[in-house]
């Protein structure tokens, strides 16, 4: 078995093949678009931290322009905006005298928005603070949408950007305006406005240099986060492949690789021991293999989705059926990893390779037509700006990826951490998945430009039309069993989306909903308490059934799914038998990939 990595030129050579195979239609990577505007549009990113402005005056224009040519709508509107004007200041005036129906004229906030749920909000003025800013919310939304004849795509993006642009204005955003805040420096005599200035010049300094604070010792990678003992037994250009080692004296003969998403660092799956998927399998008799994808750098701007699926998902089965011996292995897949292995696993059962025994997708989408609010950034102009940004510097910047996350959830990630560690002097929050999430990775230009266009845009894989040596590849080819997880407030992958695996898989599927979001609905390790999930098979030939109504239908468990999920697994996982032998050491788990920064 060859560990060592290969020669740059068979990898460039791969590439081209596959470009060949499908032409790419990024105009950068052809030539196509004169150099100035390449260099323009990329200064331009830099500017609008790759917002295209283009993007955004079309949505603008779609929803004015109709909105003009809808009088009645119009008429509507100003009508509201009388009524909530004279609600608005009916509660001023209860509030201010103290009348007894005061809250009964409330508007009451979303179920997960928090930002008025102190006792602090019901005493004047502050209530009239936040009703005022509810009710302003509720006219904008009743503004931005429902107008006829304005696209989905652009109604979604005028919302969303209403949206961001009043959350600035939220009165729960400022210390004169916020109870909470003026109590804590009250009782502070100003403390923690002197330790939130502190904290936000740091910040400032950080974002100057470039260089991000760490997170202390005892919150590390290879210290206290993906310490469960193993190898490296396999390295190439991308990946490097991690055995464990075994802890109990027999395992299962199928052993199971893990294909993380590359847009974070593997150990997601290996946080601290508590918290360590891989280390529960290994615990529970499992042979664990697990994927470490390369951080990549300018020298990588040209791997492409070929690459990944090659260098990667089938050098890692490669690698693992010479060292173990076994025909077959469950294969698991997380995020962008999880679609990466629905293509694989397309791929295998077209070419009449049989080595997975079962499939395993973790909040992983193969249907693009509604990817949540992710989509407010996949169109047409948004992925010709992020592809001059791209061809710029060879790969799309971890800045760059976090702040479209950090705007989908910007109250969570940006005003709510703004108010608690710049005005109410909290400390920064430090557990093993922030320390995680701040570990971020970068994305070759190539890969991710087919991805955002193939995928995302073009909905290619799950329509048929995505090609693999150019010959097109189908999910409803798969044969083996699949295990599908999804997360109740997942913002990256919604678990409407990912239940469309129902729609086109051709084979028994498992899903399961889970309690939580993204990252943390997936480590939810036993004992955690406010855990819960729903479960239930589909044979390949039992009639469809809705995400809405199977939702409310299948009763729920308490506790933690990963035991649901090892059970399934153990049916596909053979008998007990002695451990394999471990494959030939590069180094120690967890390699020299997960510390690239």
């Amino acid at each position: 078995m060859d560990t060592s990595a290969p020669e740059p030129g068979k990898t460039e050579r791969l590439g081209s093949a596959w470009l060949g195979t499908i032409p790419h239609d990024d105009p950068w990577y052809h030539g196509t678009a004169d150099s100035l505007d390449r260099a323009f549009n990329a200064y331009l990113g830099r500017l609008t931290a790759n917002i295209s402005p283009a993007s955004l005056w079309l949505a603008y224009c779609d929803w004015i322009i109709h909105l003009q040519l809808s009088p009645s709508k119009q008429h509507q509107l100003l009508l509201e905006a009388w009524r909530k004007y004279w609600q608005w200041q009916s509660l001023h005036a209860h509030s201010f005298l103290h009348l007894e129906d005061v809250h009964r004229q409330r508007v009451e906030p979303l179920p997960q928005d928090k930002r008025f749920a102190g006792e602090g909000w019901n005493q004047w003025p502050f209530d009239v603070f936040s009703q005022g800013f509810l009710l302003t919310q509720q006219w904008w939304h009743r503004a931005t949408t429902g107008v006829v004849g304005v696209s989905r795509h652009h109604e979604q993006v005028v919302t969303f950007v209403a949206r961001q642009l009043l959350d600035t204005l939220s009165p729960s955003n400022y210390l004169p305006t916020n109870p909470d805040a003026i109590q804590e420096t009250v009782r502070s005599n100003g403390a923690n406005v002197v330790r939130g200035a502190v904290k936000e010049w740091k910040d400032i300094e950080a974002l100057m240099t470039g260089i991000p604070h760490s997170f202390a010792d005892d919150l590390c990678v290879g210290k206290s986060l993906g310490i469960t003992p193993g190898k490296v037994i396999y390295r190439n250009r991308l990946i490097e492949l991690i055995q464990y080692t075994p802890t109990t004296s027999a395992v299962h003969a199928r052993p199971v690789l893990f294909v993380p998403a590359w847009i974070m660092k593997y150990y997601i799956l290996d946080l601290s021991p508590e918290n360590s998927l891989v280390r529960y399998l290994v615990n529970q008799g499992y042979t664990v293999f697990m994927i470490s994808w390369k951080n990549p750098g300018v020298k990588d701007r040209d791997l492409s989705m070929e690459d990944y699926r090659q260098l990667g998902i089938m050098a890692a089965i490669d690698a693992i059926t010479g060292v173990t011996g076994c025909d077959k292995l469950n294969a698991v897949g997380y995020c962008l990893g999880g679609t990466l292995l629905s293509i694989a696993a397309a791929t295998m059962a077209r070419d009449g390779d049989e080595r997975l025994s079962s499939i395993s997708l973790f909040a992983a989408q193969v249907d693009f037509t509604e990817p949540g609010e992710l989509s407010l950034f996949i169109d047409e102009s948004q992925i010709a700006q992020l592809e001059a940004s791209m061809w710029d510097q060879g790969f799309l910047d971890t800045k760059q990826m976090a702040g479209a996350f950090q705007l989908l959830r910007s109250n969570d990630l940006i005003w709510s951490r703004r108010l608690n560690q710049y005005i109410l002097g909290q400390p920064e929050r430090r557990n093993d998945l922030a320390a995680w999430n701040a570990d971020a990775t970068r994305m070759p230009y190539r890969m991710h430009s087919e991805y955002l266009r193939r995928l995302f845009l073009g909905n290619d894989f799950a329509e048929g039309r995505y090609r693999v040596h150019g010959r097109t590849i189908a999910i409803t080819d798969i044969r083996v069993p699949i295990f599908a997880v999804g997360t109740l407030t997942d913002h990256v992958a919604p678990w409407r989306s990912v239940f469309k695996i129902h729609l086109l898989a051709d084979t028994e599927v498992t899903f399961l909903l889970t309690s939580g979001g993204h990252n943390a609905g997936v480590v939810s390790p036993p004992g955690q308490p406010k855990r819960s999930y729903q479960v239930a098979r589909h044979r390949h030939d039992d009639a469809y059934i809705d995400p809405d109504t199977w939702e409310a239908m299948v009763p729920t468990t308490d506790g933690s799914w990963w035991p649901a999920w090892e059970l399934w697994l153990k049916a596909s996982s053979g008998e007990s038998v002695r451990p394999p032998p471990m494959g030939k050491a590069l180094c120690s788990a967890p390699g020299t990939y997960v510390m690239v920064t």
